[in-house]
Formats: structure tokens, sequence, C-alpha cells
């Protein structure tokens, strides 16, 4: 398996001199999860994209701090390119940012949350029991203003929670999209909520922040996704 990762955004400071970038944290996640793949990380926002997706399995689309429906050049030729290799049935996988993207090319409407920010651990409901046998809910880490606020045309709702009723979604075997990240680690989320602290308020950031205690289970969901991506 050969995996493409267009990496989203570029993380400076402290989470750059710790994590390196969103397509390292992929890799690292991936590797925990026992897969044994070929990938490579691409940054789109310096406008890196490989000379031939044909030479990849699927493709995955990292989360990012810019929206998916923006007019930022970069964003419009993510968006091109994306809507190009669902045209062409390419397995890809869309997290956070990515999953906003790939719903908004697949004609769902996408923006900000009425109801505020989505931060810290969240708790969804599962929907797809055959891709997780057992399993009812799933807790992950969150940072997100957008939302997608329809299933786009085609797909089967994954996941969901009162403040994020589109939180998972598939399209046939090709698609996997999920709005919270499996691939944060707990120090990454504190030191965004410590960033936004001032924007969040007290309450909402006190609550996250306690929320971070209890663990969460992006391994178990790294693992769901490399058997979607592995199945043939």
């Amino acid at each position: 398996m050969r995996l493409c990762i267009l990496d989203n955004d570029i993380l400076d400071g402290y989470l750059g001199a710790t994590y390196g970038s969103f397509g390292a944290m992929f890799i690292r996640l991936f590797r925990d999860a026992g897969a044994d793949w070929s990938m490579d990380v691409f940054n789109t926002q310096q406008g890196q994209y490989p000379t031939s997706f044909e030479n990849y399995d699927a493709v995955l689309l990292t989360g990012s701090g810019a929206d998916s429906f923006s007019d930022e050049p970069w964003v419009v030729e993510l968006r091109r390119q994306t809507t190009e290799l669902l045209r062409k049935n390419k397995k890809l996988v869309g997290v956070c940012f990515g999953h906003q993207l790939i719903a908004l090319c697949l004609g769902a409407p996408v923006g900000r949350a009425p109801q505020g920010w989505g931060v810290g651990r969240q708790t969804y409901d599962w929907h797809r029991p055959e891709l997780a046998p057992g399993r009812t809910q799933f807790a992950l880490l969150a940072s997100h203003q957008d939302q997608v606020f329809e299933l786009p045309p085609g797909a089967t709702l994954a996941a969901s929670s009162a403040y994020c009723p589109v939180a998972a979604f598939t399209v046939g075997d090709t698609v996997f999209c999920v709005q919270p990240h499996p691939e944060f680690e707990e120090p990454f989320s504190a030191h965004l909520l410590d960033k936004r602290r001032e924007l969040l308020g007290e309450a909402l950031y006190q609550r996250a922040h306690t929320s971070l205690t209890l663990g969460h289970e992006g391994t178990d969901v790294a693992r769901m996704i490399v058997d979607f991506l592995e199945r043939r």
C-alpha cells in the first residue's frame, strides 16, 4: 500500500518542534496501528503535489487552520485536485478540514457551526458496526469551528454527536471522512486550547482541558481506516 498524505497546514513554534507536521503525525499513527505502508507527504500550502496520483493506492487530506470553503488560491487548487480524485474513484481519507473539503467537493454544505467551537475530548455515536464490530461509540480529540451540515449525496453516516451531527461518513468503499482528529495527542490538544483560551471562554476552556485526562481512541479509529483502505 502506498499512501499520499496531502498536508494542509504548517506547524510552527512548539508544535512544529515537537510534532513536525500533520503528515508526520499520521505516519506515526498508522504505524502504531500496524500499517506497513509506504507514505509520502506533500504540503499543499506550499504547492506540493505528487507528479502523479496514479502512483498511490490512497490519498489522505489532513486538517488545517484554514477554511475548506476559502478562496485562498491553495485551497481552491486543493478542491480542484480533490474533485478530480473523486471523479477517478481514488480511495480518499479526510480528517477535520479534509473531511469538510471532501464533503464540499461532493456537494454538501459546509460552514461555521452556529453552536461554536468543538474542542477537547468528544464522544461520538458509531453507526457502522460492520466497520467496527461491537462498537457503538468512539472518543476522539476535536478542534474545529466549521462543520459539514448535511451528508453529501450518496454518503452513509458513520458517526454523529449532538454537537456534530455529521462527524464521520463513508462513500462506498472509496471515501472515509472523520471530523475529529485520530492523530492528535493530549499535549497537542492542550497547546491548542491554551492558545485559544480567551477566544473559547473560560468555561469551555476548563471543560475541554479537563476532558483530556479521560484519554481517546485515535489508534482504534486508525486501525479502522487501515482496514478500510486495505480492503479490496
